[in-house]
């Protein structure tokens, strides 16, 4: 192709970018403090993980003489190991609802809760920031299902708010299995352990 058939276009001069692009625009402080909170969620996923292990994992049935049941149920583990936190919630929530001994409680302010904390995880994790406001304050684009735009300005002081509630959540889910008798998973909680730790399981 001759020069003059070339379409007159451009490309970015790459060495002339921001060494932090594309977080430029924030302080570092800001950035820590959105890595605590993704963190802090993360943790969550896990140890609702290990409260279906602890609830599920009461219900009797023979592996032998119910391979079918005790196969659904090494499924759910599967599930809670690879799920995210929308789908974890479900199935701690189906958990609380069959196990026998939760029939005393109500855990749906902490389901709520939970999927309110959702809802903040998804807007964090997967929202694009821009440059910030004159307070400090950005608003990540992210859009809900349902075509929901999540318009909370976020900053240093959010995070840490966001953090403080998702610790109270984060006890709530712990007391949920040890309030009803059951050693938590991975802990020194007292409580009845049904079945071996699963740090201390071995995969085959």
């Amino acid at each position: 192709m001759d020069d003059a058939e070339k379409t007159n276009g451009h490309v970015i001069d790459r060495d002339k970018l921001h060494g932090d692009f594309p977080t430029q625009f924030q302080e570092p402080a800001f950035w820590e403090e959105l890595g605590r909170t993704v963190a802090a969620f993360g943790f969550i996923e896990g140890e609702l993980a290990k409260a279906i292990y602890a609830l599920t994992g009461v219900k009797e049935f023979d592996p032998k003489g119910d391979p079918e049941a005790f196969n659904a149920w090494i499924k759910t583990l599967e599930k809670a190991l690879t799920d995210q936190l929308g789908a974890l919630i479900m199935t701690y929530d189906k958990a609380l609802t069959e196990n026998p001994r939760t029939k005393e409680h109500d855990f749906s302010r902490l389901i709520a809760e939970l999927k309110e904390a959702k809802e903040i995880r998804n807007a964090l994790c997967h929202g694009s920031w821009g440059k910030p406001d004159d307070q400090g304050r950005t608003v990540p684009k992210f859009v809900r299902r349902g075509l929901q735009i999540f318009e909370t300005p976020v900053d240093v002081a959010f995070f840490k708010q966001t953090r403080a509630a998702l610790r109270e959540i984060i006890c709530d889910i712990l007391d949920s299995v040890t309030m009803v008798g059951y050693k938590f998973p991975g802990s020194d909680s007292p409580g009845e352990q049904l079945w071996p730790d699963p740090a201390t399981l071995t995969v085959v």
